[in-house]
């Protein structure tokens, strides 16, 4: 997916919005290897231009929503206190509201477009990681090296930036490589609804939505394909966190070795 997206230009045997005279709704074949849509165009130009929608939102969101979620949880887990009750508070409030309400109703404010997904999907994804960074901040806190840092006269911005981030950097990764099938996901689900990236640009959610919906019967290659593309996607960025959760966390690290001497 990431090499669809970076070289579409090469791949792709032609534009997105290119209009092939003589070729509406065609299809799969040796020519057209996913058919034409209802417009005359290219659907695997379309799907491989769409990769780079779904990579750019799903990186953007994944990227700004960890930065936010770690300055939130590594700042509530190493003051604690009553920082840390108002900042978990102020979490939880953010946490009980309905996603898809929420989405939407950011999107109908914002506008459509892809700066305005990237930004609606980080800050509600940030919730529910700072979480998890809070807790592995904690973790990290009763180590001897912190203790020794503070003696040695650190500051406080310094243990959270030498000491305290390096040991939740392996959580932080895991946490965006599981989160990208998710973000993609949901920016395919606003594109469907019309809140996503505007046409003409593809987007597989959209393809799915406009006239892949209206033509499923009579050219259903105009569906089955953005669906595939989105399916293959967010399942190959599941197993992608989840191979990187086995080899960044220590206690999963050697689960498949031998006997313990």
């Amino acid at each position: 997916m990431i090499v669809l997206a970076l070289f579409a230009p090469w791949i792709a045997p032609h534009s997105y919005d290119d209009s092939i005279r003589g070729a509406r709704m065609k299809p799969p074949g040796a020519q057209f290897w996913m058919g034409t849509d209802n417009l005359s165009r290219d659907i695997w130009s379309r799907v491989v231009y769409g990769a780079r929608v779904s990579i750019t939102v799903g990186f953007g969101a994944v990227l700004l929503g960890n930065a936010l979620a770690a300055a939130i949880g590594i700042t509530s887990g190493y003051f604690g206190g009553k920082y840390d009750m108002a900042v978990q508070r102020v979490v939880d409030a953010w946490q009980s509201f309905p996603f898809l309400v929420v989405i939407l109703s950011l999107m109908a404010v914002l506008g459509p477009g892809m700066l305005n997904v990237i930004l609606a999907l980080g800050i509600l994804g940030a919730a529910a990681a700072s979480r998890v960074i809070r807790g592995a901040t904690i973790s990290v806190l009763q180590n001897a090296y912190i203790e020794a840092a503070r003696a040695m006269g650190a500051g406080h911005l310094r243990i959270m930036l030498r000491h305290v981030l390096p040991n939740v950097a392996a959580t932080i990764i895991i946490l965006a490589t599981i989160g990208l099938g998710g973000a993609i996901l949901a920016e395919s689900a606003l594109s469907f609804l019309g809140f996503g990236v505007p046409p003409p640009y593809p987007s597989w959610g959209a393809m799915l939505s406009g006239s892949g919906r209206s033509y499923m019967y009579r050219a259903p290659w105009m569906a089955i394909w953005p669906g595939t593309a989105i399916s293959l996607a967010v399942f190959g960025f599941n197993m992608l966190g989840d191979a990187l959760r086995d080899v960044l966390d220590p206690r999963l690290r050697g689960a498949g070795g031998g006997r313990i001497q």
